[in-house]
């Protein structure tokens, strides 16, 4: 199982590039500006040889540079987390198990910035069934795992991830891992802080970059220490399943998410739009 890239991949980006400009510039020549370099950057470096992650993230850096908007999603994660706190109270977490904080956390995924608060709502309480389901082999481990990492996803899933890191606490020291910098809609450090967060976990660091996912060369020295030394990585969304499936199988990343594209789905072994809940 990895994710390189696949042909179809190609206009993703490309609606990647044009959604990122749009979101970071008003003025009509600044925003023009940005889709060209970063359609042009596209045309000249993708490759099915490498990961979608590796053209992706230079071209949110392109647009960020040329537009000089350092967040472009700002307004996007402040919609996503007002959602989030209009949504969560309608789910009972008193006596969940280690099974339905995970399910909780996964429902988190059906957040998204363009679906109204009824539709995501509406999304959440459909049933979530995996069509990989490694939870007991996780449950197992954590019966001998001393350090933990849980990688976290986009702002607006912040609050759906709180339940679980709170039980995985119980058996062993987690910390709970957001962007360095922006990138797409994903949690930062900047957003914990503003949105009044960091008090929901016991421990916050970030990857150090601002990659979609984490490609471990580019992020600091404390994450990479903090990858090597956990027993258990829980990390949620495609992502991370994009970058760190490019790593050996070690038996220690649990890869938690939802199947949104067919290259993922394809890449993991699933129908489209399928839950994974993968130890690999």
């Amino acid at each position: 199982m990895n994710m390189k890239a696949r042909e179809e991949c190609y206009p993703c980006l490309a609606r990647l590039a044009r959604q990122a400009a749009e979101l970071a510039a008003d003025d009509e020549v600044l925003r023009d500006t940005a889709i060209s370099e970063g359609l042009a950057y596209l045309e000249r470096e993708f490759s099915v040889a490498g990961t979608s992650i590796a053209v992706a993230t230079p071209i949110h850096r392109l647009v960020k540079s040329i537009t000089g908007n350092p967040d472009p999603y700002r307004k996007v994660k402040e919609n996503e987390l007002r959602m989030a706190r209009a949504l969560m109270p309608q789910f009972e977490t008193a006596g969940m198990d280690l099974r339905d904080c995970i399910v909780l956390a996964v429902r988190g995924n059906c957040i998204d910035f363009f679906m109204d608060l009824e539709q995501a709502a509406k999304d959440m309480r459909k049933p979530v069934v995996f069509a990989l389901d490694d939870i007991q082999r996780v449950k197992d481990r954590l019966k001998s795992a001393k350090r933990m990492l849980y990688l976290a996803d986009n702002a607006g899933e912040v609050l759906f991830d709180v339940p679980l890191v709170r039980m995985l606490q119980r058996h062993s020291p987690v910390t709970y891992v957001v962007k360095g910098a922006p990138v797409q809609d994903d949690a930062t450090l900047e957003d914990m802080g503003r949105f009044g967060l960091f008090d929901q976990f016991p421990s916050v660091i970030s990857t150090g970059t601002d990659t979609p996912g984490v490609v471990l060369e580019m992020a600091s020295l404390e994450f990479r220490d903090a990858f090597r030394d956990s027993d258990l990585v829980l990390a949620k969304g495609m992502g991370y399943w994009e970058t760190l499936s490019e790593l050996p199988a070690e038996g220690k990343v649990f890869h938690v998410f939802k199947a949104k594209c067919r290259p993922v789905a394809e890449s993991v072994g699933v129908n489209l739009d399928s839950f994974v809940a993968v130890l690999r």
